[in-house]
């Protein structure tokens, strides 16, 4: 390799480096390395021999070789001298065929940043002894099978949570001290925000006051847990996690999603108010129709796979499978090896699509509820598995144009977690496959047939009740029609078809009794001939058709009725009578032609029949649930660690792995790296139950610390640790959106608590004052609040990040939502005749869970004061608030709507949109 010649905006970055401030290694060359070198000179892959992935392989000087070389002389990186090192020569040339990155292997370096790396080697090239260097990939923190730490002894702590234990030791080695317990009111909003989604009652505060113990605490964590609200605040949460999003179509199109998914919502409420483990949840979002067919409430679950149907290109839909349910419950960025392989973790384009072969048969159908026929109406949408043939080839460089069909893959997992992947096909149930000969549809089925039997019967005993059949009357054929009357023959045909129909369900029946004999019998799945089920299957079908052909000819003899009235009618004014009489001859005419016509159609007795529904695979490939318990298997490093991360992040507003949905290589490991296994580790031990980590973790003295503290300890703690990395205090989290319109309408009694049921339109979500994740949560299907302050992208929301903008602002202080509970509230609360500083004292209790400080208490009276005395004069009770009066009938006393208007203000104080 020729030395490159120094050019000139090197040496303009060189030449300056000497006066440049000091370059922190962790903060600045690190993350400029992991961006820009180390997909091809990392632990994974190391072009040239050469790996830059830690500051000791840029070691060397003017005189000693650099040992990240092996096959050349040249030295990457020489202390003090930038001017003589490879790395900024080759960063800095202008020639493609020389400058790293090489072209389509990203962005070549800005001048900042190569200056930013010059003044590092300028200096020294500084960074700590200690840093850590992975031989292989398999040393990685997060692949690491799970051992459960030993808990650390911690001197000065009464807390014998483990929680506690892991946290103070670290504390204690920087010379930390956790901050007091929060006072009990915010603590009471806390754990009750968090658990429930809902502020805490008066009563409730009145109640926690008068006993400040930790056992007094500790049952209201229960109570909150065992609340049906818990299913409802978590759900939100794990939907986030899982991509939850309804139907977003228009009319009767069926793009993202699917319709009646909302099932799949009241899935993941009822199962997390009911402890259901999170590896079995796992299994029945995975793998739910391999494991339990026949059960729809299991069924439910696969929307989480239903949920990822996309109507135009099936590529796109098998992407997002892939991609997300590895984030989700893995960690791993298995969708950035779909080009080529994995840049940073060792996951080969190869390892992507036989993952994606795990997916590659099934497809999404809608099964029809007990007492619906319509499954547009309701119905579950669930997987299955359609095509087992079905083929997966490498796509070159990712295009879909180019499969790799000389070579198709097997389904497999990624090989670095060390698990194993055995797949056995399922075999399913006929009611599975074949939903039409499930008991409860054949029954329902029966019933409809038998009401339009009976509603035939009745409407032609009305035309002639004493017909006598022959067998003669089934041979009658067509004739030109006669004067206008009802033909005998033609109430004869109708007649015998609906005896012939009464046959056919008679012969049903008795098939179906022998089959339900037959399944007694041998205690399983029944043992008649396929020929049998197909007969089965021709005499439902045919049946259907019959009872469907009896309602068309019954709805032309009732055209034929009417014409015949009308002809009647007509004859009674001479001026018309013939007009008249020859406009009802030919409806009279058109009505017996086609009833004719629907005579023949019955008649007609060919062997072909309609399928009475669909048929299905009869088994399952058992790829997915193959994977599910590859997931939750005991040995996989990786489900239980992103499981507490994600609830750990949810109670503390940071995580303990900073990038939730990805654990790769990328990924540091974390501070409390211990304290992770150990919760990992118990969630495996105590049976998967996500109540019992809630539980760890909010009976933790972490937990309940303040967060802010009038004393020196504040001061000296964020001296050491300003980002409160080691949890010395609480932090200050903002309300997500949902909670956020939930609390506007719990304080103000306002809020329905019914549970479970369809989607509500978005539109309404000041109208319908049910709990928000009730209402449509799609793609551009949004209500307006929720976006506002920063509603869960349905795409992808593995982390909400809240902002502060002045919109949010503005619509607490302008919704219709605020205004009628800012009335209803003080109506409420004026009821009582209270004077003013007693209003004021239960506004902020019922509104932000505390007494009002002094300060705040007379600032408010003296609002009072002046807002009545500025609404007693009729020109500004004009000018200042009849629009809002127009709108929402406000009061008419000056004193009570002043008191309004202070509850208003207390519903956009910052306090009420936040957990301290």
């Amino acid at each position: 390799m020729n030395r490159l010649s120094f050019i000139a905006l090197g040496f303009c970055v060189i030449t300056s480096s000497a006066n440049s401030a000091e370059v922190d290694y962790i903060r600045d060359i690190k993350p400029l390395l992991a961006e820009k070198c180390i997909s091809c000179h990392g632990p994974i892959k190391q072009e040239a021999d050469l790996r830059l992935d830690a500051a000791k392989f840029f070691t060397g000087d003017e005189n000693q070789e650099n040992v990240a070389i092996k096959g050349h002389q040249e030295n990457v990186a020489i202390k003090g001298h930038p001017e003589k090192s490879l790395i900024i020569q080759r960063i800095s040339t202008k020639s493609a065929d020389e400058r790293m990155p090489p072209e389509g292997e990203g962005e070549p370096l800005t001048a900042a940043q190569v200056k930013l790396l010059s003044d590092w080697i300028t200096q020294g090239m500084p960074a700590p002894a200690d840093e850590e260097v992975l031989e292989t990939p398999e040393d990685h923190w997060a692949y690491q099978k799970i051992t459960r730490p030993d808990i650390p002894e911690s001197s000065g702590s009464n807390s014998r949570n483990p929680i506690d234990l892991f946290l103070r030791h670290q504390q204690q080695q920087f010379g930390l001290e956790p901050l007091r317990r929060a006072p009990q009111g915010t603590l009471l909003r806390r754990v009750s925000l968090d658990v429930t989604g809902l502020p805490p009652t008066p009563e409730q505060l009145e109640q926690f006051q008068s006993d400040s113990s930790q056992a007094a605490y500790e049952s209201i964590v229960d109570q909150l847990l065992a609340s049906p609200r818990y299913g409802e605040r978590w759900g939100r949460h794990w939907m986030d996690v899982w991509r939850y999003s309804d139907w977003s179509g228009y009319k009767n199109a069926l793009r993202g999603s699917q319709r009646h998914i909302w099932h799949w919502r009241d899935w993941i409420i009822e199962s997390l108010n009911d402890d259901k483990s999170y590896d079995q949840m796992v299994v029945e979002m995975l793998a739910g129709d391999e494991i339990a067919p026949l059960n729809q409430d299991v069924l439910r679950a696969t929307g989480f796979l239903a949920r990822n149907y996309h109507n135009s290109n099936r590529n796109i839909w098998l992407d997002a499978t892939v991609e997300h349910t590895a984030k989700a419950f893995l960690g791993m960025t298995i969708n950035c090896a779909r080009c080529h392989d994995h840049k940073f973790d060792p996951i080969g384009q190869q390892e992507y699509y036989t993952f994606r072969a795990i997916f590659e048969p099934y497809n999404v159908r809608t099964d029809q509820l007990p007492g619906t026929t319509n499954i547009m109406e309701d119905g579950i949408a669930r997987v299955f598995d359609k095509d087992l043939a079905a083929k997966t080839y490498l796509y070159r460089q990712g295009n879909e144009k180019l499969p790799d069909e000389e070579n198709p893959l097997d389904p497999d997992v990624a090989e670095i977690l060390g698990v194993p992947y055995e797949v056995q096909p399922v075999d399913l149930p006929i009611e599975s496959y074949f939903p039409a000969l499930g008991q409860r549809v054949r029954q329902e089925s029966i019933e409809r047939a038998e009401k339009a039997e009976a509603a035939a019967r009745t409407a032609l005993a009305k035309f002639q009740p004493d017909i006598t059949l022959t067998s003669a009357d089934s041979k009658v054929a067509p004739s030109t029609p006669p004067a206008p009357s009802l033909p005998q023959h033609l109430e004869t045909s109708h007649q015998l078809a609906i005896l012939k129909h009464a046959s056919a369900l008679a012969s049903l029946n008795s098939l179906i009794a022998r089959y339900t004999a037959d399944s007694a019998k041998h205690q399983g799945e029944p043992k008649v001939s396929p020929k049998q089920v197909e007969q089965l299957s021709k005499l439902a079908a045919n049946a259907e058709r019959k009872a469907h052909s009896l309602n068309a000819a019954l709805s032309v003899l009732q055209k034929w009725q009417a014409a015949q009235k009308a002809r009647e009618s007509q004859e009674k004014d001479a001026a018309k009578k013939k007009a008249a009489i020859a406009k009802a001859d030919k409806a009279l005419l058109d009505a017996r032609v086609d009833a004719e016509k629907k005579r023949l159609e019955l008649a007609k007795t060919d062997a072909k029949y309609t399928a009475v529904g669909p048929v299905y695979p009869k088994q399952s490939t058992g790829r997915r649930l193959a994977l599910a318990q590859w997931i939750v298997h005991p040995e996989n490093p990786l489900t239980a660690r992103v499981a507490v991360n994600h609830i750990w992040l949810r109670h503390f507003g940071t995580p303990l792995v900073d990038n939730v949905f990805d654990f790769g290589m990328r990924s540091p490991k974390p501070t409390h790296a211990e304290l992770l296994d150990w919760l990992a580790s118990e969630l495996v031990e105590s049976g998967w139950s996500m109540k019992h980590i809630h539980r760890l973790i909010l009976t933790s003295d972490t937990y309940q610390q303040a967060s802010s503290d009038q004393s020196e300890l504040l001061v000296k703690n964020q001296t050491i640790d300003k980002d409160n990395k080691y949890y010395w205090r609480a932090n200050v989290k903002r309300l997500e959106s949902e909670i956020v319109r939930d609390s506007v309408l719990s304080v103000a009694d306002q809020l329905d608590l019914s549970m479970s049921g369809p989607d509500i339109d978005f539109a309404k979500g000041e109208d319908v004052p049910r709990r928000s994740l009730y209402f449509r949560h799609a793609y551009e299907k949004q209500m307006l609040m929720m976006t506002i302050f920063d509603a869960a992208n349905p795409t992808d929301c593995y982390r909400r990040s809240p902002s502060i903008i002045p919109q949010q602002a503005l619509a607490l202080a302008n919704s219709r939502l605020t205004f009628e509970a800012s009335r209803k509230l003080a109506a409420d609360l004026n009821q009582a005749g209270s004077s003013p500083s007693e209003f004021i004292r239960n506004s902020f209790l019922k509104i932000l869970s505390r007494e009002p400080t002094e300060l705040e208490a007379t600032t408010c009276e003296q609002f009072l004061t002046s807002q009545s005395t500025l609404l007693e004069n009729k020109e500004s009770l004009t000018t200042v608030s009849a629009n809002t009066k127009a709108k929402l009938d406000a009061a008419d006393s000056p004193a009570l709507r002043a008191r309004e208007n202070l509850i208003h203000v207390l519903l956009n104080h910052n306090d009420f949109i936040s957990v301290r």
